[in-house]
């Protein structure tokens, strides 16, 4: 088995933990393909414009993006919390146990690591780019979004390992129930509309 292979292994496992084992075969099965890519393009676009530029919101981004791509794909769809890491160097991360009650609740938000949404075996991260051009962004992930990706970028999607081209590094150590992503997305919802009477 290659490591690619047992990685997702391990992923699926993180899946099944939260969702069960018929989620978690149906997101190892999935491949992306030109229509789901456009949708999720445009579910992109469509989130990014109204909601706010703010940090430390990357959390309810994310959460916001699994809600919206969940009413337009018909694809496994999984809010994963872990470390993101830039050419092996940690920027985003947090060691405590990922499941620990209360972490992930939108009023009380103690999660310090990054949060990406996984469509099958492929990264689509809706908050990095907004979190480079932020700032409160750490200094090494803003200098490589910059370098390697340039300005006004909203979305990075690529298959998961492969990232590591990139000079990325996304490792899971949670995927988000339904009941977690809810309350997020009540963080989410709130912060747009606090937006709009702006």
């Amino acid at each position: 088995m290659t490591t690619a292979a047992k990685d997702l292994l391990q992923l699926g496992k993180l899946v099944a933990s939260t969702h069960g084992w018929p989620a978690a075969r149906a997101f190892k099965a999935y491949e992306l393909n030109d229509a789901d890519r456009a949708r999720i393009a445009g579910c992109a676009v469509d989130l990014l414009k109204v909601f706010p530029k703010a940090p430390g919101t990357s959390a309810f981004l994310s959460a916001a993006f699994v809600v919206h791509l969940e009413r337009h794909l018909s694809a496994p769809v999984h809010l994963v919390a872990g470390t993101l890491a830039v050419d092996g160097e940690p920027v985003y991360e947090d060691d405590r146990p990922s499941a620990a009650a209360n972490a992930f609740k939108a009023e009380e938000l103690q999660w310090q690591g990054h949060m990406w949404v996984m469509i099958g075996g492929y990264v689509a991260d809706i908050s990095i780019f907004r979190a480079a051009y932020s700032s409160d962004c750490p200094p090494a992930l803003a200098r490589h979004v910059h370098s390697v990706f340039g300005q006004d970028k909203g979305l990075y999607v690529d298959q998961w390992r492969r990232s590591r081209r990139q000079g990325l590094s996304y490792e899971p150590q949670y995927v988000l129930s339904q009941d977690e992503v809810t309350s997020l997305m009540g963080g989410a919802y709130r912060l747009i509309e606090r937006a709009k009477r702006c």
